[in-house]
């Protein structure tokens, strides 16, 4: 039976490139001159820490990742921005978590979403993705035109399509 499955991944290395490429047009920029400010990717535990002396820098450097993420083809929706905290001195610091996988939360909307459209598919979850299968390939088509038409908070991708 056609399968494929739904599931919310970014690509390492692209990311990288897209905060190494901030880094750089930060440090570059004129209003950035004599700050403190760092931008670090701990690849681990998929988290970007920004540290800067004020709020206006710290949207400035919000902003330039995104649209690096942008200009790289990655979706800005992986980033789940935190609370910023007071580090030490004057000094915030803003921790953004990369979601990788699909929560259970979105994984039940995505699940819903498929049986109530009424299409002879089967969609099941499993660990961090969504398993879809039907009779015909032409019903998995109609899903994954479905779930790009919905949004569920995170950025989806459809791999693995087997006859």
């Amino acid at each position: 039976m056609p399968s494929f499955d739904i599931v919310s991944k970014i690509d390492a290395q692209t990311l990288d490139n897209a905060i190494n490429n901030a880094k750089k047009e930060i440090l570059n920029r004129y209003d950035f001159n004599g700050s403190k400010s760092t931008v670090d990717l701990d690849k681990k535990s998929n988290t970007i820490t920004i540290v800067t002396e004020d709020d206006m820098r710290l949207k400035a450097i919000q902003d330039s990742i995104i649209g690096r993420m942008v200009k790289q083809s990655l979706d800005p929706k992986a980033l789940d921005f935190g609370e910023e905290q007071y580090a030490s001195g004057n000094m915030l610091r803003k921790e953004i978590k990369i979601k990788e996988g699909i929560d259970k939360e979105a994984a039940k909307k995505i699940v819903k979403k498929i049986k109530d459209s009424n299409l002879k598919v089967q969609a099941s979850i499993m660990d961090d993705q969504v398993r879809v299968t039907a009779k015909k390939i032409d019903d998995l088509q109609a899903v994954i035109s479905l779930c790009r038409s919905d949004d569920f908070g995170q950025p989806l991708q459809y791999i693995n399509m087997r006859n």
